[in-house]
């Protein structure tokens, strides 16, 4: 049994590392079979009301650090980590990602990225106050720098691959996140005090920006997009937008409710759902993000391998089962950490994406046939009158 605990030593403790693969040799074709086969599975478990379906991510460290700024050297990497990918039984398939990191919206208000060397890259927030941000006349996101290497990053994915492989979105933050970027942090969080009038037009703000940016992603990537995007399982079979939302934890759920979801909803509904992501422990909000509009999935940590601060899978399993709504549940550790989670997630109507880590093909092996050996009666098809979406 492996060690269980975070290891700060990590660059990358999701991560996996993998040789790099040059497009032109690249096995389009087996890949195009492999996908296929899995795609069958990924539309009848998102047309279902409740199941399990289980995904093996490759996350490479270098893309989430220095090597989203470089674009053959992320294409490289991703190529290398589908095809290793193949070796490991999923029942859905990793994708390409264009641009990894943070503050794609707030570059509207004239951000600037700070670049450490072989570091991801970090924002300085600009303003003072909410009003203060108010003040400064975005531009679309397409104009900006990041923006227009997002969209170059695309388009340089899609003629190398000659768009045969599945592609998502850039990393979406949410509104709230994104604001949080431009806004001085503890200013930001007063806001909802002493300027909430001004927070909630910012935020709307915010999701006009995203929503804009993500029609012109959408429009490049066409037939090969996957959903929700970044961080999650996704498929060309499921729908919603994927959002990072990891300023959740730092309001009540009331100011969540009132100033948060608005936004994240409204980018939502533009593409066919929500679907949510935080860092950390989220669980004691469950009921909350479960009253999202149009809630199609939940991310988040299910061990400490996976990060210092996991949720608590029951409270998310009791808050979730029956509605239709799935958990991408990333755990990180080796299939006795995952049966132990596993046995507190699982309940009736729970429909579950079980995202594992596991270092070996064979260990791999081990953890996909218990996900699926379980009692049938504990993960089946339900139908729930009360169900989102």
């Amino acid at each position: 049994m492996g060690k269980r605990s975070f290891n700060y030593k990590l660059a990358d403790a999701q991560g996996t590392a993998v040789q790099p693969i040059a497009p032109e040799r690249f096995d389009y074709a087996a890949y195009r079979d492999y996908e296929a086969e899995l795609l069958e599975r990924n539309r009848a478990f998102w047309r279902s009301d409740a199941g399990v379906a289980v995904y093996r991510r490759f996350r490479v460290p270098e893309c989430f650090s220095y090597g989203c700024r470089d674009m053959k050297l992320s294409l490289e990497l991703q190529l290398g980590a589908l095809a290793r990918s193949m070796e490991y039984p999923a029942d859905i398939a990793n994708f390409l990602e264009p641009w990894y990191g943070i503050g794609t919206i707030a570059s509207a208000f004239g951000v600037d990225y700070h670049w450490t060397p072989g570091q991801a890259p970090g924002m300085i927030a600009p303003f003072k106050t909410v009003a203060e941000a108010l003040q400064r006349q975005p531009v679309p996101i397409a104009q900006t720098p990041i923006g227009r290497h997002t969209l170059e990053m695309i388009e340089y994915f899609l003629d190398k691959t000659g768009g045969r492989l599945p592609m998502s979105l850039t990393d979406t933050q949410s509104p709230m996140n994104a604001a949080s970027f431009l806004v001085e942090i503890n200013n930001f969080f007063m806001s909802v005090y002493d300027d909430p009038e001004g927070l909630s037009r910012l935020l709307s703000i915010m999701a006009d920006l995203l929503i804009e940016f993500t029609k012109k992603q959408r429009e490049l990537i066409g037939d090969a997009l996957v959903w929700p995007g970044h961080g999650f399982a996704s498929s060309r079979e499921f729908s919603g937008i994927g959002m990072s939302d990891d300023c959740v934890v730092m309001f009540s759920d009331e100011q969540y409710l009132t100033f948060a979801a608005p936004a994240m909803v409204k980018v939502g509904e533009a593409f066919d759902g929500t679907v949510f992501h935080s860092c950390g422990n989220w669980s004691a909000k469950a009921e909350a993000i479960r009253s999202l509009g149009k809630l199609r999935m939940v991310d988040g940590a299910f061990s400490c391998q996976t990060d210092p601060d996991p949720n608590d899978a029951e409270a998310v399993a009791q808050a979730f089962a029956g509605t239709g709504i799935a958990v991408n549940a990333r755990i990180v550790g080796d299939p006795a950490t995952i049966e132990e989670q596993l046995a507190k997630l699982a309940r009736p109507g729970m429909k579950l994406i079980v995202v594992t880590y596991c270092e070996t093909p064979e260990e791999q092996a081990a953890a996909y046939a218990r996900v699926h050996e379980m009692n049938p009666t504990v993960l089946s098809s339900c139908t729930n009158p009360n169900r989102q979406g």
